[in-house]
């Protein structure tokens, strides 16, 4: 394409980026549009109720250059994200073990800004290598920054389903629906589920997903499902603080309860 025109050159990319992302059959972004709902945590949590399922999980820190997992989880990793774009090592030379969780992770690398602002063909790459990794693992979770900048967007495209936490709050809500909406423009057809996070209640959790479903209809015509309901729970600050599990730490509180029921239902899907 010597003499393409930057549209046409825009259009290939974007090619480029769905064809990789109809690899990912096995992939789950997990996504927010806003910092602070539980994004981490949920990824992490929800990947240690696969495991109890017998499923063998692979977590990906997606969000470059403010990556956490390993911190949440304890983990002292030898290698992480950065070794892999500076070229020293290859993605699976990079994977660590959580024995607490029982699945594996690939950890990302905090402040570093240079991640964030990979050029799209490295991102492709990185996408590329992850998608053949994949095929190691039953699940692979992509734990995704927030907001809608490039790496989000790019990466996310990769996952066979997205699912985007939100909790009540107003702000929340919008960015969920910015994230939504920004998606679906530029992934048609990508399949989006929602998580309402930190409520009170059921009801409080159905209200607010009713809020968010009510603008997907009038303003994108499409209609995200209600993959669950995840109640407020003080024992979720207290496994953070102890980077433990909840599930390992208090396996029958509520909200472990409710991710271990998320869990089993993606799975019924599948």
């Amino acid at each position: 394409m010597e003499n393409a025109t930057p549209e046409q050159l825009q259009t290939a990319a974007r090619g480029a980026v769905l064809h990789t992302a109809q690899k990912g059959h096995n992939m789950i972004a997990v996504a927010s549009g806003k910092g602070g709902v539980g994004k981490t945590w949920f990824s992490v949590t929800l990947a240690q109720a696969l495991s109890g399922f017998r499923q063998k999980v692979l977590v990906f820190d997606g969000d470059l250059g403010l990556a956490n997992i390993d911190i949440q989880l304890g983990l002292m990793v030898k290698y992480d994200l950065g070794s892999v774009i500076s070229g020293g090592l290859t993605l699976n030379q990079v994977v660590s073990r959580s024995e607490k969780g029982r699945f594996d992770v690939i950890a990302g690398r905090s402040g570093s800004a240079g991640l964030a602002s990979m050029p799209i063909g490295r991102l492709q790459i990185l996408g590329e290598d992850l998608s053949l990794l994949s095929s190691n693992y039953d699940k692979v979770i992509l734990d995704m920054g927030a907001g809608v900048e490039k790496p989000v967007r790019i990466l996310s495209g990769l996952a066979e389903q997205i699912i985007v936490i939100c909790t009540e709050e107003p702000t929340s809500l919008t960015d969920a629906y910015a994230y939504i909406k920004i998606m679906t423009m530029q992934y048609p057809g990508c399949r989006i589920n929602i998580v309402v996070n930190q409520v009170n209640s059921e009801r409080e959790g159905q209200r607010t997903y009713d809020t968010l479903l009510k603008a997907c209809r009038n303003f994108l015509n499409i209609t995200p499902p209600l993959l669950g309901i995840i109640r407020r729970d003080t024992r979720v600050r207290d496994s953070i603080r102890n980077q433990a599990p909840l599930i390992s730490r208090y396996p029958t509180s509520e909200a472990a309860e409710d991710v271990i029921r998320i869990a089993r239902r993606l799975l019924q899907e599948q």
